[in-house]
């Protein structure tokens, strides 16, 4: 098990002595720093130009007017395309959304988990609330303030750094031996009435202590809201028919089919909005998700932190430390009300229609309706009829986390030969409770039927009468009665607050060594090797009320809000060898492999080869090949069971679409739970890398580099080939919940009394699914867009190695420096063109080709023109990017209809979103060595985001936003 492992060390064992007696015949040799470059595990190496790096220092940081590293990051094309970068503007208000407050960084639109976060080169504890099942570093806890450089390699690094470095790695180098204090002060907001203030404070202090060097840190960060309803092209859905059956309470519910004479919805007279018209020609209450929709959620953080540099004889000690606190709000749609076993349209006694009686007494709603008997949760038979709406209030959520990290290493020499050690401690937790707009099921349908008692207790039925243990009955909530004060303190006893605890921990060691291995055509060897040791843990329990329990049919206690029980341990060690080898003067080749090995999966190698000539001092041609892996996240092996929403694509199988989507492509998304699964393999990746750096002049720079990943092994849920696999698989088909322990889809309890033409029900073997679907439609006579197989609830999908990508681009960098007597003006370029972006449809074998398609922009790029003079500077800049399909796909008949109609739509049935250009202009004066202001405009043309009708926001929020125009003013001072 430990073969790779055991050669790996003991090369380095080999290499040890050597250096060693290299070093005692030049023991007088002065030792110089060196440098170790984001890339490379060798120091003192020239590297500049062999590796696609992207550095951003101390002066573009202070420029860009960022507050914080996720908008710092968020414009440059190698963050740019699919989903996987995101920042709160995506989180929710459920246990499973995209947590509160965190922000994630993600290379090449591979997901944040394919991209390696290190601050100095090592390893930052992730955080304990995943993105799904993706584990990821918040770089929210990352603070500013801390920050000297930023390098970015946007190419597979698992040789060098280990797993997670499919696409690439973010290094965060702290600021060192720091001298003097500055503060620095911004206010950033929109030229809008509204208020979206951020407002941020931070302080650097760094002195020398004999001969010692300690920097310490603090900074301060405040984020109001940002809503849809503060912008007009926000605050209203794009298309009349993109609306939901379930209007708020407040407005009114509407009578759910199921009940009405006509078997259409029915809305109840006081509805408080302008009735909508259905395709069926009805008259209904709606809601649309704009109302409630925050784009920006509040935020605020405050980090603190310090390094501490010394010298302790012939050892060099570092420690740097940092803490930081970040707490956030978070919102999502109000959440539906269901019946107890989730079904839609919850009854309620008939009496709640009273308020609309007539003066006679007569009721002209309740005479179109069916009254029916209903069984209450007490065991009284009572009449009544189904309703539907949701909850008046958002989902909100409140997250706090705390993360703390500390490293501290000694650094030392060998004779020539550099070492050096260090271990890690970092950990990340966060606390959320749900404050608003949760309510539990149980406590909400016996408010309905008056069967909750004051306490919040459920009342007893002895045969006779109602009974509560403690606390007096109180009477029935009526969801149809507005404004009643007494009504809403009924509403009021059935609130909850699940809550959720997690904690991500690291633990780490290292010891490396660097130096001189042995001369090559006269010219040195250099080689870096070394040893790791690693220990992740993670836990993410929520409370009891808000777990999918099989005791409790998987019914979680409250409406809306799910959650996601993981916890998991893993150990890891790891060897690694590095060899810079000069074969001529002009041609340099680097060499590098590295042994991973880990209890809960096994091990994996992964070596690299990458070659650089330089055939003039001002052109370097590169190229690289190198292989990466992913391990399976501690969220992904340790889950037990995560309450969330998968999604099918009878587009990709048509044999799933004629059972489930009545012949067409649509996507499709049902609750459903998630299992953990130990038996994951690792994620592969293979990269490839080609380019040149030239300069053909000091003022003059241009790279270009063509990238290419071959990425496998994905890990994913995988519905569509689930359901596929069902068809012929009866031991995953079941009526009504899936049995504990085993795995599934859940089917309707009434689909058991069909069965096919050789008299076999859906859980039969053998059993002919098309037959059960023709004669279900003939038995039961659904709705004309219901002819499908019903689907139940809570269906049990294990994650799994799903399939592949493949994607690859070119770079362009360019940046030229014209001088003038009175200043200087650079020109700068640098995009990304994406060639392809491929991968497998879930549960097909057939390829998707994502370029061009939703969030998939073909070319990313930034323009810049500054012009920089001894006290102050002005720069003019523009983000583009490019036009890709709207997400039409996801869209309902109904809302399809409507863009026809509207004229959006091309033969084909589809629509492209417009690209987007937009310009900032930024300007900065250094009014004397100490003071100095800055002033930024983004979006200086106040340009609207592209329309986008495949999203209910009406704009893409990752590669766009709402904003408008902003300003930030930024003030600066050193003493």
């Amino acid at each position: 098990m430990f073969r790779q492992l055991s050669i790996a060390v003991a090369i380095s064992a080999v290499l040890c002595p050597v250096q060693t007696v290299y070093a005692q015949n030049d023991q007088q040799s002065e030792k110089i720093e060196r440098v170790e470059v984001t890339g490379s595990r060798i120091k003192g190496v020239d590297l500049e130009g062999t590796i696609p790096l992207t550095v951003l220092d101390q002066d573009a940081i202070k420029r860009s007017g960022a507050n914080t590293i996720h908008e710092l990051l968020k414009d440059l094309s190698v963050f740019k395309g699919g989903s996987g970068t995101f920042s709160t503007s995506e989180s929710g208000g459920t246990s499973t959304s995209t947590p509160a407050g965190q922000s994630a960084a993600s290379l090449r639109g591979m997901g944040p988990s394919a991209t390696l976060t290190l601050i100095n080169g090592r390893r930052v504890a992730p955080s304990s609330f995943a993105a799904g099942t993706e584990n990821f570093v918040d770089v929210n806890s990352i603070p500013l303030a801390a920050i000297e450089r930023i390098d970015i390699l946007a190419t597979g690094a698992s040789a060098i750094y280990g797993a997670d470095a499919v696409a690439g790695v973010i290094n965060y180098i702290l600021k060192d031996d720091y001298q003097g204090a500055e503060v620095n002060t911004s206010y950033t907001n929109s030229f809008d009435s509204h208020d979206e203030a951020k407002k941020q404070l931070n302080l650097v202090y760094g002195t020398n202590i004999g001969e010692s060097n300690l920097t310490v840190f603090a900074d301060i960060y405040d984020r109001n809201a940002f809503k849809a309803t503060d912008r007009s092209y926000t605050a209203t859905p794009n298309l009349v028919n993109g609306y939901s059956y379930l209007p708020k309470l407040e407005n009114s519910p509407n009578i759910y089919y199921f009940s009405s004479r006509d078997g259409n919805e029915l809305p109840a007279p006081n509805c408080k909005t302008e009735l909508v018209t259905t395709e069926y020609g009805e008259q209904i209450c709606a809601y649309y998700a704009n109302q409630d929709d925050y784009l920006e959620t509040p935020f605020e953080s405050l980090s603190t932190g310090f390094m501490f540099n010394s010298t302790l004889g012939d050892l060099d000690w570092h420690t740097d430390f940092f803490y930081s606190q970040t707490k956030s709000k978070a919102y999502s749609s109000p959440a539906p009300i269901n019946q107890i076993n989730d079904d839609d349209g919850p009854f309620i006694i008939e009496d709640a229609l009273f308020i609309y009686d007539n003066a006679d007494g007569s009721n002209d709603l309740m005479d179109q309706l069916y009254i029916d008997p209903f069984t209450t949760q007490a065991g009284r038979d009572v009449y009544g009829f189904a309703f539907d709406a949701r909850f008046n209030s958002p989902r909100t959520v409140e997250v706090e986390t705390k993360n703390f990290r500390l490293v501290s290493s000694l650094a030392g020499y060998i004779g020539d030969w550099s070492w050096e050690s260090g271990v890690t401690f970092s950990r990340s937790k966060s606390e959320q409770e749900a404050i608003d707009g949760i309510y539990n099921r149980y406590q909400f349908h016996a408010a309905i039927t008056g069967e909750l008692c004051s306490d919040g207790s459920l009342a007893t039925f002895d045969g006779t009468q109602l009974n509560c243990a403690q606390g007096q009955l109180m009477p029935f909530y009526n969801p149809f009665l507005q404004g009643g004060a007494n009504n809403d303190a009924v509403l009021e006893l059935a609130k909850a607050n699940p809550s959720r605890s997690g904690e991500s921990t690291v633990y780490g060691w290292d010891l490396n060594f660097n130096g001189d291995l042995f001369t090559f055509n006269e010219l040195p060897i250099y080689a870096a090797f070394g040893i790791e040791a690693r220990r992740e843990e993670l836990k993410d329990i929520p409370s009891l009320d808000s777990q999918a329990r099989a005791e409790n049919g998987y019914l979680v206690d409250v409406f809306g809000f799910g959650s996601s029980l993981s916890e998991a341990d893993r150990t890891q060690y790891a060897a690694f060898v590095e060899l810079n080898m000069p074969v001529t003067e002009q041609l340099e080749l680097q060499i590098a492999g590295r042994y991973d090995h880990y209890d809960d999966f096994g091990g994996t190698f992964n070596p690299k080869v990458g070659l650089s000539y330089r055939p003039s001092d001002s052109l370097i041609i590169r190229s690289s090949w190198s292989t990466s892996f992913r391990a399976p996240s501690l969220t992904q092996a340790g889950v037990k069971l995560r309450t969330t929403q998968s999604s099918f694509d009878c587009g990709a199988n048509q044999a799933v679409a004629d059972l489930y989507c009545m012949g067409d492509g649509t996507e499709v998304s049902v609750n459903s739970l998630e299992l953990g699964n130990q038996a994951l393999k690792a994620e592969e990746s293979e990269a490839l890398s080609i380019g040149f750096a030239w300069s053909p002049s000091v003022n003059t720079n241009l790279t270009v580099d063509y990238w290419h990943f071959d990425h496998e092994q994905v890990i994913d849920t995988n519905m569509t080939a689930v359901l596929d696999r069902a068809i012929t698989d009866a031991s995953l088909r079941h009526c009504g919940l899936v049995p504990q322990g085993q795995q599934g889809i859940s089917y309707e309890q009434q689909l058991c009394e069909v069965t096919d033409n050789a008299g076999l029900n859906i859980e039969s073997d053998g059993a002919n699914l098309s037959e059960i679907l023709t004669n279900y439609i003939s038995e039961f006579n659904p709705r004309e867009d219901e002819l499908f197989l019903p689907l139940f609830r809570d269906h049990v999908i294990p994650l799994e190695n799903t399939g592949t990508q493949t994607l690859a681009g070119i770079d362009f960098k360019f940046d030229h420096r014209f001088l003038f007597a009175q200043g200087n003006l650079t020109l700068a370029f640098d995009g990304t063109h994406y060639l392809e972006f491929e991968r497998n449809k879930p549960g097909s074998d057939a390829i998707e080709k994502l370029i061009g398609t939703y969030r998939y922009p073909e070319n990313i790029g930034r323009l810049s023109i500054d012009w920089e003079a001894e006290s102050y500077y002005i720069n003019l800049g523009a983000n583009y990017t490019s036009s890709y399909e709207d997400d039409i796909e996801g869209l309902r008949g109904r809302e399809i209809d409507e863009l026809e109609e509207l004229g959006e739509l091309n033969d084909e049935l589809k629509r492209d979103v417009d690209d987007w250009l937009v310009w900032d202009l930024s300007a900065g004066y250094f009014i004397n060595d100490a003071l100095s202001i800055r002033a930024r405009i983004d979006n200086i043309f106040n340009k609207e985001p592209p329309k986008l009708y495949g999203s209910s926001r009406g704009f893409d929020s990752i590669n766009h936003n709402a904003y408008g125009s902003r300003y930030t003013l930024s003030l600066s001072y050193r003493f």
